[in-house]
């Protein structure tokens, strides 16, 4: 594996507590740093994840009422033209 060197500023009450941490750990410092932005970055993912399906949720929540009114009103034209093709068939209406 192909490692590069990644270089921060802290301060030293935080440098202390990275120390203490991998030790009790058992780990080394750099361990500790690469976990935790691994964990940082996949949770930063989760979240956007998360953004993208509550605005698809508000999308589809506005979008359901739209479609049920056009399928209520769709049913009803297709129920008017049967209605309309009944009736000329029975002779009760004009033919086209």
């Amino acid at each position: 594996m192909q490692t590069e060197r990644v270089t921060f500023l802290t301060t030293p009450d935080h440098k202390a507590a990275l120390d203490a941490f991998a030790a009790s750990n058992g780990k080394s410092v750099g361990h500790v740093v690469r976990e935790a932005s691994a964990i940082y970055i996949a949770q930063a993912a989760v979240d956007e994840d998360e953004q993208q399906l509550a605005a698809l949720v508000r999308e589809v929540n506005m979008a359901v009422p739209r479609m049920r009114a056009d399928i209520k009103d769709a049913i009803a034209s297709i129920d008017h033209a049967n209605a309309v093709v009944d009736a000329v068939l029975a002779g009760e209406g004009p033919r086209p």
